[in-house]
């Protein structure tokens, strides 16, 4: 059983790999976004998800994996928290262009790009705090994907239902268990870094469709 469980785990944090969410949550926000009212033309779909792809994942992957090979990170999947630093800001880096590929190239709805934004911060913040405290990246990606769903649904006005809500934190809570089994984590880091990424992908929206 324990066997099992550690393969389950490995896989769950290899599939949700924090350079992964954001192309899972473009190549999902390019679905909904595409209505038979509104057709998305292919092409906007294919640049904004193969770019996502691109500038979040393979650029900072390849940049971690020559980290590795110089010696100075152990493994792709970073587990001293010493040797984030370096990794994280390379990807931080290309959250930023992600950034401006999405806002002043694509000209994407401003709920999609304030959550751009906000995983761009989130990865930030993720990079400073982990100097003192090893912070989950992989809650704060998952987090930030949860948080920057609602801030669609609230963009195009859908309300989310209990069911899906029910879903997405059952997910959260087995991605939790998994890092937690993996010993990756205290329960307080996976915690602090999803509602890290919620914070940063869902607040800012909210905040300035209901208070400003």
């Amino acid at each position: 059983m324990r066997h099992f469980l550690n393969i389950v785990s490995q896989i769950l944090s290899i599939v949700l790999y924090p350079l992964f969410v954001p192309t899972y949550g473009m190549a999902l926000f390019s679905y909904a976004y595409s209505t038979p009212e509104h057709p998305v033309p292919l092409i906007w779909t294919l640049v904004a998800v193969l770019g996502t792809l691109l500038l979040t994942c393979i650029l900072p992957a390849t940049a971690i994996w020559t980290l590795v090979r110089k010696g100075k990170v152990s493994s792709m999947q970073i587990f001293n928290a010493r040797e984030r630093t370096y990794p994280y800001m390379y990807a931080a880096l290309g959250f930023c262009f992600w950034t401006y590929l999405l806002v002043s190239i694509l000209h994407v709805p401003f709920y999609i790009g304030t959550v751009a934004v906000g995983a761009t911060v989130a990865i930030g913040l993720v990079t400073v705090i982990n100097h003192w405290w090893k912070i989950s990246a992989h809650l704060t990606g998952f987090g930030g994907l949860f948080g920057g769903v609602l801030s669609f649904c609230m963009g195009i006005g859908a309300i989310p239902t209990w069911p899906m809500l029910a879903v997405w934190l059952a997910a959260s809570l087995i991605l939790m268990c998994a890092r937690l089994y993996l010993n990756a984590h205290t329960p307080a880091q996976v915690v602090a870094g999803w509602l890290l990424g919620i914070m940063c992908t869902f607040l800012p929206y909210a905040i300035i469709c209901y208070v400003l």
